[in-house]
This record gives structure tokens, C-alpha cells and sequence, in this order.
């Protein structure tokens, strides 16, 4: 009988499987291990076990002023300061000042944030398609900057802020006098129109086509981004070589932007100052390099702001107001001395 039970044992272990638990873990898993089906991936957890397919949900941020504000405060203290660095040069009449304003405008405003009020911009005001203001607050700070400060002063957008007109005006103070060639006064006045005729065809074309790329042609503020096709670039290099000529040439002449801000100055609030002696001086007149100043009259459209009249004004060793005023209060000091003496 001994005999009979031992192969017996041996074949009701090797049927019970294996007793030692490594090899149990190479064993193929049973039905009763087996994956639930397809569709239903939480069956057969014990209710102890952690369900893995049950993710959290992700809380979504909230966008609120306070979180669009703070992502654009860089942008809005920047532009606050070169604001300010404007302003304070443009009371000072600092020729130095306004020079560091040049040279902010075209690296901030120019080829850091490539921000110019365009002609684009325009015709997005007259069709209502403006950026959205909450993801936009600096830009309409700027652009409210730049209306507002018209409308006090005038241009000095184009004289102070933007930076291809900052470009060319630093650019004209390295430019040998004697290479430049004075426009006659009836041309200069008859070519100023040219800007308004841009202006307005330019978005005659964006009204009918609705397509704005045309702005490439008629501005060259495209350059900050230092993007442009071949034909763009040569362009771009004849009007540089030109304005070495003819200084301000796009500024006076072809920019519609500027023809734009020209018609808005017109409700200029606080104009330039004229004493009684502008009638027949012609000192300021020379020396404008905008040709905005036409015998005794300042012309609001093409006036730019450049403080060089209004630093002659209160110099009162040129400004012939002020050698009048002094020659008066000399003759009367005279006439007082010998009204003395004689009497």
C-alpha cells in the first residue's frame, strides 16, 4: 500500500501546483485574475482598493482684472515711464532730454515692443475691429496717450514718440549740413498734401478689399520688426538715403498717420505761444525744420512739437520780444534818469 500512496502524493502535489511562491508568480493568471472587460475598467476592485482611472479634476484658473493685471503690469509700468520721461522733456524743453527720448522710442517702443500708432489702427477705429481691450491694456494706454496728447499740445506723437520719426530725427543730427537741399517754401506746402491723399486712399483700399497688408507700402514702421521682402527692404534703404537730402522727408510729406494726427490737431488745446513781435520776425521761421511756421502763423497740422521755436521764445538774448522789452525799460529808465535830472 506504501507504495501505491507515494505516486499518488506526488501526482496530487504537482496538480495543487507549485508550493514555493516564486514559481507561483510565474504561473499564467487564472479566471478569476483575469482583466475586466473592455468598457469597464473599475470591475473587480475591492472597494478598499484605490480606483487609478479616477483622476481629480484640474481646478481652472478664474480670469479676473486682478490676474490680467498683473500679467500685463510690465508692459503697463514700461510704457508709464516712457511716458513720463516724454512729458518731462517736452515741459523742460531739454534738447538733451529730448534726444534720450529718441533713443527710448526706437529701442522701447521701436525694436523691443514694435508698438506705432498705424494706419491700420485707423481703419480699425472706423470699422469698430479694435484688439480686445482686457488682453490689451498697454496698447490702449498708449493709444490714449497718444490722442489725449494731441489734443493738448498737438503732435507730439510724431515728434517725441514715434520711433521712426525719432530714427530720422537722430539721424539728422549726424548729417553733414551741407548735404542737405532746402525744399522752396511753394513746394514744400504744395507736397504736404501729398500724406492726405495716402491717407485717404490708403483706407478707401482697406474699406473696399478689406485687406490690410497694403500698409507694408505706405509705412515703413514694418522695419522694427526686421521682417520684409527684398523689394521692401530696397525701398526702405532709398527713402533713408533720401531723408540724408531732405530731412523728415517721410514725416512731412508721406506719412498718413501723421496726416491723421495733423487733422485731429486742429482742437490743439495749448498752442505755442506768438508774441506781438512774430508778425515781422522771421528768426523761428527759419529755424523750424517741419516748415510749420508760416510769417506769423504756426500750422497746427504740420507743427510737430520740436520745442526749437519755443526754446527761441525764451531766450531773451535772441527773441527780438524780449530785446524790444528791454530797449523800453532802457529808454524809460533814460527817461526817468533825465526827467530827474532836469527837473
Amino acid at each position: 500500500m506504501r507504495r501505491l500512496w507515494m505516486p499518488l502524493l506526488v501526482l496530487l502535489l504537482v496538480w495543487a501546483g507549485p508550493a514555493d511562491p516564486a514559481l507561483a508568480r510565474a504561473q499564467p493568471p487564472t479566471n478569476d485574475s483575469a482583466e475586466p472587460p473592455a468598457g469597464d475598467v473599475t470591475k473587480g476592485l475591492d472597494d478598499d482598493e484605490e480606483d487609478l482611472w479616477d483622476f481629480d479634476d484640474e481646478e481652472e484658473d478664474v480670469e479676473t482684472w486682478g490676474t490680467l493685471l498683473r500679467s500685463q503690469a510690465p508692459d503697463l509700468a514700461l510704457f508709464t515711464m516712457f511716458a513720463t520721461l516724454t512729458l518731462v522733456s517736452f515741459f523742460r524743453k531739454s534738447v538733451w532730454l529730448k534726444y534720450v527720448t529718441f533713443v527710448a522710442a526706437i529701442g522701447y517702443m521701436g525694436f523691443a515692443k514694435s508698438q506705432l500708432i498705424s494706419v491700420v489702427n485707423i481703419y480699425g477705429a472706423m470699422t469698430g475691429n479694435m484688439p480686445v481691450f482686457r488682453y490689451s491694456l498697454a496698447w490702449y494706454l498708449f493709444a490714449g496717450f497718444t490722442v489725449v496728447s494731441t489734443v493738448l499740445w498737438g503732435r507730439l506723437y510724431c515728434g517725441r514718440v514715434c520711433a521712426y520719426g525719432a530714427l530720422t530725427q537722430l539721424l539728422d543730427r549726424f548729417v553733414p549740413a551741407r548735404l542737405r537741399i532746402e525744399v522752396p517754401t511753394w513746394l514744400e506746402q504744395r507736397a504736404a498734401w501729398i500724406k492726405y491723399g495716402l491717407l485717404g486712399t490708403t483706407l478707401l483700399y482697406f474699406l473696399v478689399t478689406a485687406n490690410i497688408t497694403a500698409y507694408r507700402y505706405v509705412e515703413p514702421f514694418w522695419l522694427f520688426t526686421r521682417r520684409g521682402s527684398t523689394g521692401l527692404w530696397i525701398g526702405l534703404a532709398v527713402l533713408l538715403v533720401a531723408t540724408v537730402f531732405v530731412r523728415n522727408l517721410y514725416c512731412r510729406f508721406l506719412c498718413p498717420v501723421g496726416a491723421a494726427l495733423g487733422l485731429l490737431s486742429k482742437l490743439t488745446v495749448f498752442k505755442i505761444k506768438r508774441w506781438s513781435a512774430c508778425d515781422t520776425c522771421k528768426l523761428c521761421e527759419k529755424t523750424c525744420e517741419w516748415g510749420a511756421i508760416r510769417g506769423p502763423e504756426i500750422v497746427l497740422t504740420e507743427c510737430v512739437r520740436c520745442d526749437d521755436c519755443e526754446r527761441l521764445y525764451y531766450d531773451t538774448s535772441r527773441c527780438p520780444h524780449w530785446l524790444i522789452l528791454a530797449r523800453a525799460k532802457l529808454r524809460g529808465t533814460w527817461s526817468a534818469a533825465k526827467t530827474a535830472v532836469t527837473g
